[in-house]
């Protein structure tokens, strides 16, 4: 196995919609589902919209290994318009709830900028590189998640511009 760090993955799509309008989604965890591409995002526990750091927000997952479960996401970066960033831990019917790594330290996130009056470059970003080093070579570092964090990216353009996005990603 090689010693080599693994670097965040990201994909990138231009939206045609203010930097303050995508947020206002991604910050809400009931809009979540929506905007799911890996399809296993069931609903928010949650209900509140994330406003800081140290904000946790719960969503029930479904996974086929796993079943049904909840993952409690806690806010690592917080800044109005431009980026949210959470770590995931192990919630109820998670089989390593108990475990006293339940909390891994893989990470899920967006950073917004501004390109032009109502246009954004929005970056979803999962980064694994805290994993130990079976499990991201067990996700081929990350990559698996590419074409779920590319639909995510064509969910969101459709919500907040609402109308099927293009086909054309930034």
């Amino acid at each position: 196995m090689s010693n080599a760090r693994t670097e965040p993955l990201t994909v990138t799509r231009r939206i045609g919609a203010s930097a303050s309008d995508i947020f206002a989604i991604l910050v809400d965890p009931r809009r979540h589902v929506d905007l799911d591409g890996s399809g296993m995002l069931r609903e928010a526990v949650s209900d509140g919209v994330v406003s800081a750091i140290g904000d946790v927000f719960v969503m029930r997952m479904y996974y086929s290994k796993l079943g049904d479960y909840e993952m409690n996401n806690h806010v690592v970066e917080y800044e109005p318009n431009r980026r949210l960033t959470w770590e995931p831990e192990a919630g109820r019917r998670h089989p390593d709830e108990h475990a006293s790594d339940a909390r891994w330290g893989h990470r899920w996130g967006f950073d917004l900028a501004p390109d032009g009056p109502e246009a954004t470059i929005v970056t979803q970003i999962y980064d694994c590189s805290a994993l130990p080093e079976n499990e991201q070579v067990s996700m081929d570092g990350g990559r698996i998640w590419i074409e779920a964090m590319t639909r995510t990216l064509e969910h969101l353009d459709e919500l907040v511009v609402g109308r099927p996005p293009s086909t054309n990603p930034a």
